[in-house]
């Protein structure tokens, strides 16, 4: 733009301010001072012109800089918060018993130790147990045994001796039928008395039922096994085979081993005492009913009772914060997990239980726990439109935050509003969508300034 200035001469300034001149017959003023001092005056007056309109038609210096836009981002501001005090649990606190009554030999762990799923833990005396398990093994052999002789048949030895027992049977009978046709006639003709003939009929009714069941037990053998006999043989047979896995189950459970990995919370038997299968003696020396206590310190949850007016604020997989009294500087992401069915009408709770999502190896089950909860009601959240920025685009001034906008080749500074930074960014409020913001020392910029975008 081009602008019309008036040249003005050293010459008409002097005549202006000289001590000498008047207007509308007046005196000037400098005419009462000391001509020293008004010289100085008139210099000064000179000078400050000289550098006015120098300033003014002279071009001012450009300074180059490095510029990125402004790019768009829609974030949720989140509304109040919910903090509610629990303590850390494990999600899994797991008792380990013995399956089997018996008296320890060997335990292997301690207080605090980490061991891993079907490590051994505790050793009981066994001998017994094998024992039990010959015993068992022995009958299944028997039960096998007879099974496999029902299913061969008779051997031939075995139907060969039942035929010639009959055929000795039948002879026998045979001889008695001739003693009784004697008999019956020597009776008929008064030589024998009618007791021998009743004596000698008996005798051959006796002969003649021998035939029948020999060759009746002739006739099974040749039939071999009745097929419901077999089968009994083969119920024998799983019968024993049930009893010797069992045998051998209890002798297996006299080695107790870790059910998952995890760190030993209590150790609660020693070497030499009873463990029992089924109970827990309540005398202090009586059998223990576990041995070990186990949990997983990497699956820990957060329970927390939860106001129930405040439970319309809650959701699954809400995300939570939650910190520890013991490492107040250190804050867990977490998540709720499970929402209890049911409230607690005499405490006015709802139970709830908590997530924590990478938890810390410091952490350790009934620590009193700090839970934040956000608002997950989307009517309570606003959104907000922002812009992302590089870092090194904002700078410090009077205790805000501040960039500077390179527009036409000119410099504005602007404060914002930082809300927050991701790996993305800072994402401000208070710059326009596409702005062109100076990154890289943008304090040494002055508004109004001249610079020019390089690469």
């Amino acid at each position: 733009m081009n602008k019309d200035y008036a040249v003005v001469s050293g010459a008409d300034i002097l005549s202006v301010l000289s001590p000498c001149s008047t207007r509308s017959g007046l005196t000037h003023p400098f005419g009462r001072m000391p001509h020293k001092v008004v010289r100085v005056i008139i210099a000064s007056l000179i000078v400050a012109l000289i550098v006015f309109f120098s300033v003014r038609l002279l071009p001012h210096p450009v300074t180059m800089v490095q510029t990125a836009p402004a790019v768009p981002r829609k974030i949720v501001i989140e509304g109040s918060k919910l903090a509610v005090r629990g303590f850390i649990v494990p999600r899994h606190r797991i008792i380990v018993n013995s399956k089997v009554t018996g008296r320890v030999a060997w335990i292997g762990v301690e207080k605090g130790d980490r061991v891993q799923q079907g490590q051994i833990l505790v050793r009981l005396e066994d001998e017994e147990f094998r024992a039990e398990v010959q015993q068992a093994e022995g009958a299944l052999a028997n039960a096998r045994a007879y099974l496999r002789q029902l299913e061969a048949g008779p051997l031939p030895q075995e139907v060969e001796r039942a035929e010639h027992g009959v055929e000795q049977a039948r002879a026998s009978m045979m001889n008695d039928e001739v003693t009784l046709d004697r008999t019956t006639k020597l009776v008929s003709e008064g030589v024998l008395p009618r007791e021998t003939l009743d004596n000698v009929r008996a005798k051959f009714e006796a002969s003649n039922e021998q035939v029948q069941y020999l060759e009746q037990s002739l006739d099974l053998i040749r039939k071999g096994p009745r097929r419901e006999e077999i089968d009994r043989a083969k119920g024998t047979v799983l019968q024993a085979e049930g009893q010797l896995s069992l045998a051998q189950s209890e002798l297996e459970a006299t080695v107790i081993r870790a059910p998952i990995s995890g760190t030993i919370l209590e150790r609660t038997a020693e070497k030499g005492e009873l463990v029992a299968a089924q109970f827990a003696s309540g005398s202090e020396d009586g059998p223990q009913g576990s041995v070990v206590v186990i949990a997983n310190l990497n699956d820990l949850r957060v329970n927390v009772d939860v106001p129930q007016a405040s439970l319309r604020r809650l959701a699954l997989r809400q995300k939570v914060n939650i910190t520890v009294d013991a490492f107040p500087d250190r804050v867990f992401d977490g998540r709720v997990v499970e929402i209890a069915p049911e409230a607690n009408s005499q405490q006015v709770t709802v139970g709830v239980r908590v997530q924590i999502v990478r938890p810390d190896q410091r952490l350790r089950p009934q620590l009193n726990a700090m839970v934040t909860f956000a608002e997950a009601t989307e009517k309570e959240h606003t959104a907000s439109e922002a812009v992302v920025v590089p870092d090194a685009a904002l700078f410090d001034r009077n205790g805000s935050k501040w960039v500077a906008i390179a527009t036409d080749g000119t410099v504005h500074l602007q404060r914002v509003q930082v809300l927050r930074r991701n790996s993305e960014g800072v994402f401000i409020t208070g710059v326009r969508v596409g702005a062109l913001v100076v990154v890289g020392d943008p304090q040494n910029l002055l508004e109004g300034g001249r610079v020019r975008a390089g690469n």
